[in-house]
């Protein structure tokens, strides 16, 4: 629940203060209808008087956020409402008082069992001895273990039933540490509550002695919030399950994220990570972690698939799901859950309403209004309904906030060994992904001598963000017909030959797959040497060797992972103890390499490149205070660079023109044969003999 009165301070005693501020200080500034916005929508409230709206995605998205981790602002402050006229009309933000929940026991009455050839039911009433505002229920007393299908209903004079939950599941199983014994409904007003057990396929129940309803005083929350979300699979290590889940928008009130599997059985545990910004570098930072499980009995699932997660800041989440030996996790939906929010409260004697926001610049409005918070009552105030959202002509729009300088001094692109254009595009926030070339090329491990030059060679300063996911390489892999010299002193091996794209790469991790079901084996990796001056004979260096074993016809083996240290050359060689059977097949290999991507402010169609390639560069020095605003928490556009290309080599300095060398050539052989034969003839004359 998001809280709007100061912790520690009673509801009563700070609207009594806000109340007296307002009246006191004096009127607030009404806004005008010309106050430019981003987003319009209608606002249908079916006539005059006090009406309620509950708080939605699309204004979630589109105006200022709720605060996050203890900012004291309080959200929303940019939402006006307007009349036909173009007057503004005030409004509350009502929430759900911090009160403990009031929960109503009363002894249960069995209800005559039903039993045909296709149904089979039981079940219990409960009386709670008047009719009170009820908005779930709660079943006590049942021994574990149990997993029932039930049907929920309320009535206030026990002739007529009132739908509160139609297939509802409740479950006590404590070997798989899950309990659900709470149904939620919309709240209403009754005195009785019948509860209906599903035996068709499962066993009766005990009927518990007493049940209990939680009761509402005074207010009715609005309905919990939730909103689909997009999301694709990414590339990940084996075993590990890598999802990246896509937000509607950045720092948004969302508390959970709901899995939903196509698997009927399920056990893993899942974690949710989101880019965040760490000592000059944007690292994946927890933002929860859960067990998702799931179980089926007499074709009864129970299912533990939420995972709670701390408030986000940025749009774009990472999920794990830690899969160990099971196959790939087939997720069929996630779903945002959000934090419990307030109404928003009107008074208006018109039929149609105009609601605008998106405008950072527009403070927290303070109405008359607020005198009157601990008289209203939102149990009986009617509903409103909003219209669809509109982005309000360009004209309207409310201009950018000026930007911070995104460029710093200047560098000649001549002195990088590479250059690589950046597609240009509207202005806004962008990622660019370092792929291997940049890591096996850029003369430092923390990228010191990575640029990103515009159109003038003006450094634009960036962030880098370390990705939870890693790097994939695709490698080719080839079987060697003839051991090499330093492996035929083993017998049994099975020797390929993995080729790496390029030498110089980080430290990394090769995975190695199979289709075979049941083997043993003993599996290398590792570099031929050949005869240097310390070793005569050609050599095998081992650098990671495991065993790798699957005993299971009915399941894929899984993959193995062997760690490979930042090699100088292209070529690795993997070896199979096979012993006396036959070969396994290998499928081609994958490298896992650490990833990361750049963050930036792109301008309109800036001509941007991507520099490295030299060894005398430090460890750029760019004011990330300043920047910082402007790259986390806002939606970013990832674009890929152009494919690496060698920077042309400098042309070489011309000393002489082609006619001077030649002649000075032909020059050169003309003393030297004079030369010869000169001495020749003093050879001659000095071997005549005297007469």
């Amino acid at each position: 629940m998001i809280r709007l009165w100061p912790r520690g301070l009673k509801p009563a005693l700070y609207a009594f203060g806000v109340a007296a501020m307002v009246t006191a200080a004096p009127a607030a500034q009404q806004t005008s209808s010309q106050t430019p916005f981003r987003y319009e929508r209608p606002v249908q409230t079916g006539g005059a008087g006090a009406r309620r709206l509950a708080i939605d995605v699309p204004l979630l998205v589109g105006s200022r956020p709720f605060p996050i981790r203890g900012t004291p602002d309080m959200g929303l402050s940019d939402l006006r409402f307007f009349d036909a006229n173009g007057q503004e009309v005030p409004y509350l933000l009502v929430p759900n008082p911090p009160e403990q929940p009031m929960w109503r026991s009363a002894q249960t009455l069995p209800v005559a069992p039903v039993e045909t050839p296709t149904l089979k039911t039981s079940g219990f009433e409960m009386d709670l001895g008047q009719a009170i505002t009820i908005d779930r229920f709660r079943v006590d007393g049942i021994p574990p273990p149990f997993l029932k299908r039930v049907r929920l209903e309320g009535s206030g004079d026990r002739a007529h039933w009132t739908l509160l939950v139609d297939e509802g599941t409740v479950f006590s199983l404590p070997e798989q540490r899950m309990v659900q014994t709470e149904l939620a409904f919309t709240p209403g007003t009754y005195r009785y509550v019948r509860v209906t057990w599903d035996d068709t396929r499962s066993g009766r129940v005990v009927r518990p002695n007493f049940a209990s309803a939680r009761e509402v005083h005074n207010f009715i929350p609005p309905p919990m919030l939730t909103t689909p979300l997009a999301f694709e699979r990414r590339p990940g290590e084996p075993g590990r399950g890598q999802f990246r889940v896509r937000l509607p928008g950045a720092r948004l009130p969302i508390v959970a994220l709901d899995v939903d599997v196509a698997a009927t059985r399920f056990l893993a545990e899942a974690t949710v990570f989101e880019p965040r910004l760490a000592g000059g570098q944007v690292v994946p930072n927890p933002l929860g972690r859960t067990v998702l499980r799931r179980v089926v009995q007499d074709e009864v699932t129970a299912s533990s698939m939420r995972i709670p997660i701390d408030t986000p800041s940025e749009p774009l989440l990472d999920l794990v799901i830690d899969e160990g030996n099971n196959p790939p996790t087939e997720i069929r939906s996630i779903t945002a859950v959000f934090a419990e929010l307030p109404w928003i409260y009107l008074e208006s004697n018109a039929d149609t309403l105009v609601a605008r926001y998106g405008n950072a610049t527009l403070q927290t409005p303070r109405y008359h209004l607020e005198a009157v918070r601990q008289s209203l009552s939102i149990t009986g105030t009617m509903d409103a309904a909003w219209g669809e959202a509109r982005p309000r002509a360009e004209a309207e729009n409310v201009g950018p906030v000026p930007a911070l300088p995104t460029v710093g001094s200047t560098l000649d692109p001549g002195t990088f060994r590479y250059l690589r254009p950046i597609p240009s595009g509207e202005a806004g926030l962008v990622t660019v992904p370092l792929d291997a070339p940049v890591l096996a090329h850029s003369e430092s491990g923390a990228f010191a001598d990575v640029r990103v030059l515009d159109a003038s060679s003006r450094q634009v300063p960036y962030l880098v963000e370390r990705a939870s996911e890693p790097l994939s390489l695709d490698l080719t892999i080839q079987r060697v017909t003839t051991v090499p010299p330093s492996l035929r002193s083993q017998p049994a091996l099975s020797v390929y030959r993995v080729q790496i794209p390029l030498e110089q790469l980080p430290s990394a991790r090769l995975v190695l797959t199979t289709s075979a079901r049941v083997f043993t084996r003993t599996v290398s990796i590792g570099v031929e040497h050949g005869v240097t001056r310390r070793r005569r004979d050609p050599w095998f260096e081992t650098l990671a060797a495991s065993p790798w074993v699957h005993a299971d016809q009915e399941s894929p083996a899984p993959a193995l992972t062997l760690p490979v240290r930042p090699l100088e050359t292209r070529e690795l060689l993997v070896t199979i103890e096979e012993g006396d059977n036959s070969p396994i097949p290998i499928d081609p290999p994958r490298l896992l390499l650490p990833s990361y991507r750049l963050r930036l402010f792109r301008a309109r169609d800036a001509a941007l490149r991507l520099a490295y390639g030299r060894d005398d560069l430090s460890p750029p020095q760019y004011d990330l205070a300043l920047i910082a605003p402007q790259l986390t928490g806002a939606m970013a556009t990832e674009i890929v660079p152009a494919p690496e290309a060698t920077a042309p080599p400098p042309a070489a300095v011309m000393l002489m023109s082609p006619q001077v060398f030649w002649g000075v050539l032909i020059l050169a052989v003309l003393v030297l044969l004079t030369l010869v034969v000169r001495l020749m003839r003093k050879s001659d004359v000095q071997s005549t003999p005297a007469t």
